[in-house]
């Protein structure tokens, strides 16, 4: 494996809030692990965040299967290029197979799908955020 795509790993491990990363590819294993005595930094995961002007006329509830969480460790993308327009806006409809943001992670470009037909009610992320396995990053309401 490339001494590259090591440091990458590595710098993953030190943006997320993972603690520890095992990698296997053929002969080649690694396993990294932070020090349980650092710091931890500001967390990227965000829950429900509800604008205040709806948060004052009533409670909104989610349900947790209206949510779509990210399939791996990366960075966010709401667009294809800076100059792009995003995927998909509030109040757009999606299906199952609309791609809805970008996740790259070792300089790969995955297009993330809605995996779901309903209407996107929120984006929880922002663009060009640091994202782990697991992040919630939208809410489809269907």
């Amino acid at each position: 494996m490339e001494i590259n795509i090591i440091k990458k790993i590595i710098a993953l491990l030190e943006e997320s809030n993972l603690k520890k990363i095992h990698l296997r590819d053929g002969d080649f294993e690694i396993s990294l692990e932070k020090d349980s005595s650092e710091k931890k930094g500001p967390s990227v995961h965000k829950e429900k965040r509800i604008p205040k002007e709806i948060e004052k006329e009533e409670k909104i509830e989610i349900d947790e299967n209206d949510y779509v969480l990210s399939p791996m460790v990366g960075t966010y993308y709401a667009s294809s290029a800076p100059d792009q327009s995003q995927f998909v806006k509030v109040g757009d409809a999606v299906n199952e197979n609309t791609v809805i943001c970008i996740i790259e992670a070792m300089k790969v470009m995955n297009e993330i799908k809605a995996g779901k037909k309903g209407v996107i009610k929120e984006i929880l992320v922002d663009n060009a955020s640091p994202v782990e396995f697991g992040t919630k990053l939208f809410v489809i309401e269907s």
